[in-house]
């Protein structure tokens, strides 16, 4: 069903990235109650986590719960139609995160195409502009064991995609959580993911430079189901800002990354996480970070405009970068990334790429990635989709979608 239904009860899963995530937070719960002005509004997620009471006080709210008992929602929905009271308070159930230890393990469902299988929760990494942790707790992970499991699951329901997901998913087996061995490491899941039947495509949803090792990059290069593709935090391009910031690397180790991930697959897409406006970030500085991402074999950046975040070690930093200057900065780098993902997309072009398909938001068109998630339109055609086709890359459009025909050798791909 869609959020326009009317339904008896809305539970929104809030996120606090940004300052405008909590003001759309608002805007979906008066958005619910327009819609359906009887039902009950349960927030649950980061903002929750962090401003129980706050968020409690939005009109149209019923009940809060945070962190550590929203898996436990059914019964708190139960316990709310009986109206019973929580403790010192009736709106919201939030404790402290210290308290939340446990990984329960999930994946998306509805999509046949692509689903997003979570193996990893929480940080212990401590960067002065993240709320996360405070959020999500402290590291945790599936077993393999675990995760194999439900990836053969998502397996017998003809799903051919599956995303690997976590808040720092490359901490994958840190702490003594359930029967999980120390030995474990992300690259250990990996390499028994990839021998896995029926799931054709795994991608690394992203993943720290400083834990994304030559290991790593090594077998997805030479993995039979791991997409070349690699989404890479960076933050900034100015080693000054990138300790100001507690990351936990410099642009030496970031460089080094890139350059040995096109070394081994030269057609491999990379993304990249940049956040401009930092506390100091001063003209120069944004400048380096410009020029270092503009000489640097990337495909395309997701930019962040620096907020301010409650209980952070930034919000105390001197030399606040004025607004306008931030949204200025960001327009500059959103082009950039568009300047690189058009030369990439070109690059590729009279190529031939597998591609899988799925139906588009576009009325009588399907649409794809490719293995270097080049995305891909075609006229829609049923026999096709949820399944991988070789197409031929012929044409970039002005809104960066590539056309293209299916070839009739489906046997080898150029690269």
């Amino acid at each position: 069903m869609s959020f326009e239904d009317r339904a008896d009860y809305y539970v929104i899963n809030t996120c606090s990235v940004t300052d405008n995530a909590d003001k759309k937070c608002r805007s979906i719960v008066r958005q619910a109650k327009r819609v359906a002005p009887n039902s009950k509004v349960i927030m649950i997620g980061c903002y929750a986590q962090l401003q129980p009471k706050e968020i409690s006080e939005i009109e149209g709210v019923d009940l809060v719960v945070g962190a550590k008992e929203k898996f436990n929602l059914h019964k708190h929905l139960v316990a709310l139609d009986e109206k019973i009271n929580y403790g010192n308070y009736t709106k919201y159930i939030a404790g402290e995160i210290e308290e939340v230890d446990a990984f329960i393990p999930s994946y998306s469902s509805g999509e046949r195409t692509r689903t997003f299988l979570k193996v990893q929760d929480g940080c212990d990494y401590g960067c002065a502009f993240c709320t996360i942790p405070l959020a999500r707790g402290k590291s945790r992970s599936a077993t393999i064991e675990n995760v194999v499991k439900q990836a053969k699951e998502i397996a017998l329901q003809g799903t051919k995609e599956i995303v690997l997901t976590g808040v720092n998913i490359g901490d994958f087996g840190k702490g003594n959580f359930g029967n999980r061995k120390a030995t474990e490491s992300f690259l250990d899941l990996i390499k028994a993911l990839d021998e896995i039947e029926y799931i054709e495509r795994f991608r690394i949803s992203s993943i720290e430079p400083n834990l994304l090792n030559f290991d790593i990059i090594d077998f997805v290069a030479s993995s039979k189901k791991f997409m070349p593709h690699f989404h890479i935090p960076l933050q900034s391009g100015s080693d000054v800002l990138l300790k100001k910031m507690r990351r936990r690397y410099l642009t030496d180790l970031y460089t080094e990354r890139i350059n040995y991930i096109k070394q081994v697959m030269p057609h491999c897409c990379i993304g990249v996480d940049v956040i401009v406006g930092f506390p100091g970030e001063t003209d120069e500085l944004f400048l380096k970070t410009y020029q270092y991402l503009n000489e640097l074999p990337v495909s395309y950046l997701h930019v962040f405009t620096y907020s301010e975040r409650a209980n952070t070690l930034a919000i105390e930093m001197d030399e606040a970068v004025p607004i306008e200057t931030r949204h200025k900065r960001s327009k500059q780098l959103r082009i950039l990334s568009e300047k690189k993902k058009r030369a990439f997309y070109e690059s590729h072009l009279t190529q031939t790429k597998p591609v899988l398909f799925e139906k588009s938001k576009t009325k009588s068109m399907m649409q794809g990635f490719t293995d270097n998630y080049i995305k891909v339109e075609m006229p829609e055609d049923g026999t096709h989709l949820n399944s991988v086709k070789y197409i031929f890359l012929n044409q970039l459009t002005e809104d960066l979608t590539v056309k293209g025909k299916i070839t009739q050798s489906s046997n080898k791909i150029l690269t």
